[in-house]
């Protein structure tokens, strides 16, 4: 058991991470200090975009953040573009940021798309909640569907101290099943395991802070004694040593 002073200078040391969170808008974690140890994923989410867009029509971004991504990639999409984004916070930052582009932003939850059937040859989702069925719907015939996702093996060794972490199953193989009983055909599907080193256990903590539905109820003085576990086990000189998973899907609608 940690004594009062310890608590204290532990808590001291971290605030400041979650204070940092607080602050944090858009969808940009370049902020966060993490060195990979290892090779990262054998594709480039934004370079396989570009090559799907290549046969134009027109294009919906789901969820997407603050626009940062989207913004990168204008140049290599159809001139009708649409994002959609559900957080309240990232919404308005995502139009000022792709409005001047020529791109309108919608706010929506992405499982229940606001969009007519067929309405866009190509659909790309970095990270965000999707519904197979709703996809298909909205993919025009010929249309091409990609999504990165995080996958199952994110941070596991984590899950010993903090057994609250979401396990979101075996999603790839899920949404892979529900695309083709919706109709696609699943043409690329690849994950990657690679291992990183989180330069401070505060930058875990602003990773936490930022993602409430990683940890369920997460906070940093009931799980601090927890927290400081991993730091003690797993804390390296390159840093917090973990595992962080993608995984790739891509599809098509046969016309």
């Amino acid at each position: 058991m940690m004594t009062e002073e310890e608590r204290r200078e532990a808590m001291d040391r971290l605030r400041p991470y979650v204070e940092r969170a607080r602050r944090f808008s858009g969808w940009d974690f370049s902020e966060l200090e993490i060195r990979h140890l290892e090779p990262g994923p054998p594709w480039d989410y934004e370079q396989v975009v570009r090559e799907l867009a290549s046969a134009g029509g027109r294009a919906l971004d789901m969820g997407t953040g603050g626009g940062e991504v989207l913004a990168r990639l204008r140049a290599a999409l159809p001139r009708r573009t649409v994002a959609t984004e559900e957080w309240h916070v990232n919404a308005p930052i995502a139009y000022a940021r792709l409005r001047p582009l020529g791109i309108d932003v919608v706010r929506t939850r992405n499982l229940a798309l606001p969009f007519r059937d067929g309405a866009f040859e190509l659909v790309i989702n970095r990270h965000e909640e999707l519904a197979p069925s709703e996809v298909a719907r909205v993919l025009a015939q010929g249309g091409r569907f990609v999504t990165q996702q995080v996958g199952r093996h994110q941070l596991w060794e984590l899950r010993r101290y903090l057994p609250r972490m979401r396990d979101f199953g075996d999603q790839r193989w899920e949404y892979a099943r529900g695309l083709e009983e919706a109709g696609l055909v699943v043409t690329r599907s690849q994950e990657h395991d690679y291992k990183v080193a989180y330069r401070t256990l505060g930058d875990l903590v602003f990773l936490f802070c930022v993602t409430p539905w990683s940890i369920a109820d997460f906070d940093i003085e009931g799980d601090l004694e927890a927290l400081l576990a991993v730091e003690r086990d797993l804390a390296t000189e390159e840093g917090v040593v973990v595992t962080e998973t993608r995984y790739l899907l891509a599809a098509e609608k046969p016309g």
